[in-house]
């Protein structure tokens, strides 16, 4: 195992804070700070600069920094190969998942995963979109599968499959029992939308502008934070919304909710997103395969989503 004050090093430059690194290695900042110094000590050099609660790295931070990289790139290299000798696909991932996709989607993929790859752990964090293209741009998370288009163009981005949205409005209302809706038709009633930084309010608002509405004049009566709760809301008949059709699969059994499809069409990807440049150990590589490869047996399912897994 690499030296752990070295890691303990590596995680706060690459934070560029104490407290995030704490948090990040499941440390106590005292324990985080103690680590530093007893790297600071063996170099007899500083390798931060403290000025105003802020904190950067001295030339000499910046080089052990940069061989620090180096190093546990070597490291995982190493793991690889021994593991391809051995045969072992094991170790620890880091997934993050927003919001939709990690309620309705992953829940099925990672199960079959788990079946076939048991010594793997699979540790999910869940965010909006924005939030997981910050974990990835910031090496806390290996793998990223987010609802909208990533713009980074160090990142690795794969589309996973497509994602009709649909329009959703309680049985009661004047729309129900339409097949299909113009966009201009279902914005004249009251309209509930997810948050700011949500991956499905950024590609709607973007499929508007294109629909050449003004999004100034959208009455947006309620802002959400999940697909659970905008559900619970249009049932209700506080508004009307746009969600994903793979996200409604039990409120169109029970006739609580009626779908419609959009005028124009509405798609969107679900994306793989990941370092380009990050080593990435055997165990995500095959998670990556393996996704792919169930995303595409999948596809029939398309707009109605994918199946529970089987045998759990």
């Amino acid at each position: 195992m690499a030296d752990r004050r070295l890691q303990v090093f590596h995680t706060v430059a690459r934070l560029l804070s104490f407290t995030k690194a704490a948090e990040t290695l499941h440390m106590t900042q005292p324990a985080v700070t103690f680590q530093v110094r007893q790297l600071e000590e063996h170099f007899n050099t500083r390798l931060f600069d403290r000025t105003h609660n802020r904190i950067s790295l001295t030339e000499a931070g910046r080089c052990v920094y940069q061989y620090a990289d180096r190093i546990f790139d070597l490291y995982g290299q190493m793991e690889n190969a021994v593991r391809e000798l051995t045969g072992e696909i094991s170790g620890t991932l880091l997934i993050g998942a927003s919001t939709t996709i990690a309620e309705y989607m992953l829940p099925a993929l990672l199960g079959d995963f788990r079946l076939k790859y048991p010594d793997v752990d699979v540790q999910l964090k869940v965010s909006n979109t924005e939030g997981i293209v910050t974990m990835v741009e910031n090496n806390d998370i290996d793998l990223g599968v987010v609802e909208a288009p990533v713009m980074n163009k160090n990142l690795a981005v794969a589309t996973c499959r497509m994602d009709q949205l649909v329009a959703i409005v309680p049985p009661s209302h004047p729309l129900a029992g339409q097949p299909r809706v113009a966009v201009h038709e279902l914005l004249k009633y009251p309209y509930i939308c997810r948050e700011e930084g949500s991956g499905t309010r950024e590609v709607i608002s973007e499929y508007l502008q294109r629909c050449g509405v003004d999004l100034g004049e959208v009455h947006v009566c309620m802002e959400l934070g999940s697909p659970e709760s905008i559900k619970g809301a249009v049932e209700a008949g506080m508004g009307v919304s746009i969600v994903s059709r793979a996200t409604i699969h039990k409120e169109l059994r029970l006739g609580t909710l009626e779908a419609l499809q959009l005028e124009p069409l509405l798609e969107r990807p679900f994306s793989f997103v990941h370092q380009k440049q990050k080593f990435r150990h055997r165990a995500m590589d095959e998670l990556l395969e393996f996704a792919r490869q169930y995303c595409e047996d999948h596809a029939d399912a398309g707009s109605a989503g994918i199946p529970p897994a089987h045998g759990g």
